[in-house]
């Protein structure tokens, strides 16, 4: 006789699901990478700004700015809404109206730019119904800058390899950058050669703890699964490069 399936409800799962801080359902999961517990953004940004230890574990996510170490999980907040019935419609009309309240009118453009990220018809349009007249004039307004997350990191020249083309792969001027936490070891060595003003046959190895890193390998990868990992280490995170050499 074949058992019949258990129905789950929603109230089953809620551990998965809920805000360890405000005890609400996840509202924009996400996850912090150093122990891979999950908050509401709005939450753990403002944990955040009193400590730089995880609420739940109590870890130490970074010595300066754990900011850095959040990821949001979209998979996580899809599977949300969808076990949860108008969760998310309540959210986008809840943003819509803090937006309606707190954010002041610019030409009758606010609401608009609200309405459209949400995927929401307009409801503030201007009174003449002309959206482009001063299109030219608000250019300047708006944030070209990439919202990756950012790391730190320092660059430094290998030397005493007895590689022949030693000579020509020197220090850089300015050892450390901060960039995407997603730029790979591939547009590390091409920033290299440019500085250093390399051919563009020339071949360097970039190494981190003395493993030479594949070029696909990503900052973010670098560091969480080769720093991170020696507990010596500190910030900022430091890659060594070289001629390179071929063990064929």
């Amino acid at each position: 006789m074949a058992a019949t399936g258990r129905k789950h409800l929603v109230r089953d799962f809620n551990h998965f699901i809920t805000c360890y801080l405000c005890r609400g359902y996840l509202i924009k999961p996400t996850t912090v990478t150093e122990c891979l517990h999950t908050f509401c953004k709005s939450c753990i940004v403002q944990h955040f700004e009193e400590s730089n230890d995880c609420p739940k574990c109590g870890i130490q996510v970074h010595e300066t700015n754990p900011l850095e170490m959040l990821r949001l999980d979209n998979t996580l907040e899809e599977i949300i809404f969808k076990l949860v019935p108008g969760l998310r419609e309540k959210e986008e009309q809840q943003e819509l109206e803090f937006w309606k309240k707190n954010q002041p009118k610019a030409n009758g453009q606010a609401e608009s730019l609200r309405c459209q990220r949400l995927g929401l018809p307009d409801v503030g349009g201007g009174d003449d119904g002309d959206a482009g007249g001063d299109d030219g004039e608000d250019d300047g307004d708006e944030d070209y800058h990439r919202s990756d997350p950012q790391i730190a990191i320092c660059l430094d020249c290998l030397r005493n390899t007895g590689q022949s083309g030693e000579s020509t792969v020197t220090d850089l001027m300015k050892r450390f950058i901060r960039c995407s936490s997603r730029v790979t070891v591939g547009t590390i060595k091409k920033f290299l050669s440019l500085k250093l003003k390399l051919p563009s046959s020339y071949e360097l190895d970039v190494l981190c703890n003395g493993e030479i890193m594949g070029r696909d390998h990503t900052l973010e990868f670098i560091y969480m699964t080769r720093w991170r990992l020696h507990g010596e280490n500190t910030y900022p995170m430091v890659l060594e490069y070289r001629p390179r050499i071929d063990f064929g």
